[in-house]
């Protein structure tokens, strides 16, 4: 028997406190450092984003993005049979243990459902909806729960304008089903790590103590111009293997990064705006939580349809990079 997945339920979910970019340049200012509204939203397309209470965590905000794909899904939290979580910025140091299984057991998921974590920082949601995928169509599971979730303010340096005034907190959570009709059409992952200085945190923990740097630092004009370059590669992999052009993709979701990269994308492809998802001015960058944000708010705002086919592709520290079409 051949198995197909296939996504039947999404959800996501932002934490309420919504920082705009003049109340930031505004906490920034009294630091003594220097920005404004203009200059965050012409460099990346960016006007807000959410941060999470001090108390809340990464497996907070995937559980209420979860419980939301599974109320769109019409199913029970002990349907599920697996849980993916990507997540740069884990609950507990060392990621273990897992986010996963705190998610699990917060969603109260009593059946010993398998529950990873993936790590493959922006591009972790891309690397975790393929080996759904991949599970699923092997036999091994049938009610994939997979979600991207970050609190990446804890994680910023509130002294560098450069990397503070881009990322945001969120989750979004898709569900994938055993189907008997192809859902998912093509997935490919990438990674090299000969690039993984120019976006890391370069820290470590020894000792019980920081070695390092604990903050996220990026080579902002080399994560871009590499960005621009893999996207168009790993979309046209994609759609090469998918049997389908450009043409016939009826939305783009890609990561949340910088409209510019996602201008320069979509150019390159020669696909309109018009049909590219763009939360990136709401929500900055929430990592790998981005893809899933987006793609749940274009299935609620009535743009992606079912039946529609969708390209999902993403960028990550590592470098990582990957690209999967999906017909709803």
């Amino acid at each position: 028997m051949t198995f197909y997945s296939k996504i039947i339920g999404t959800g996501s979910y932002l934490p309420p406190k919504k920082v705009s970019n003049q109340e930031l340049a505004e906490q920034l200012a009294a630091k003594g450092i220097e920005t404004s509204d203009e200059w965050i939203f012409s460099r990346s397309g960016i006007s807000s984003r959410h941060y999470a209470e001090p108390t809340v965590t990464s497996s907070d905000l995937a559980v209420e993005a979860a419980r939301r794909a599974l109320e769109a899904a019409r199913l029970q939290a002990n349907e599920i049979d697996m849980i993916i979580l990507a997540t740069s910025t884990p609950d507990f140091l060392g990621g273990f243990p897992s986010t996963a299984c705190v998610v699990q057991n917060k969603l109260g998921i009593t059946n010993g459902a398998a529950a990873v974590d993936v790590q493959a920082v922006c591009s972790g949601f891309m690397y975790a909806m393929s080996i759904a995928d991949s599970m699923i169509k092997a036999g091994a599971h049938k009610n994939v729960l997979v979600i991207g979730a970050e609190v990446f303010s804890r994680i910023l340096n509130f002294e560098d304008r450069t990397t503070c005034v881009l990322f945001g907190d969120g989750a979004g959570a898709i569900v994938m089903s055993r189907s008997s009709e192809p859902g998912v059409l093509a997935t490919k992952l990438h990674a090299d790590g000969s690039y993984a200085d120019i976006l890391c945190v370069p820290g470590n923990v020894s000792g019980g103590v920081v070695a390092g740097s604990a903050f996220l630092y990026m080579d902002g004009q080399a994560v871009f111009k590499l960005a621009v370059s893999l996207l168009e590669k790993v979309a046209n992999e994609a759609l090469e293997q998918a049997g389908l052009s450009a043409e016939q993709i009826d939305w783009l979701i890609p990561h949340q990064a910088n409209i510019r990269i996602m201008q320069s994308t979509a150019k390159k492809m020669r696909m309109p705006m018009e049909k590219v998802v763009v939360t990136v001015a709401q929500h900055g960058n929430t990592s790998a939580a981005s893809i899933p944000l987006a793609l749940d708010q274009a299935v609620r705002d009535g743009r992606v349809q079912p039946g529609q086919t969708v390209m999902l592709e993403g960028v990550g520290g590592g470098f990582t990079w990957g690209a999967a079409i999906i017909k709803m």
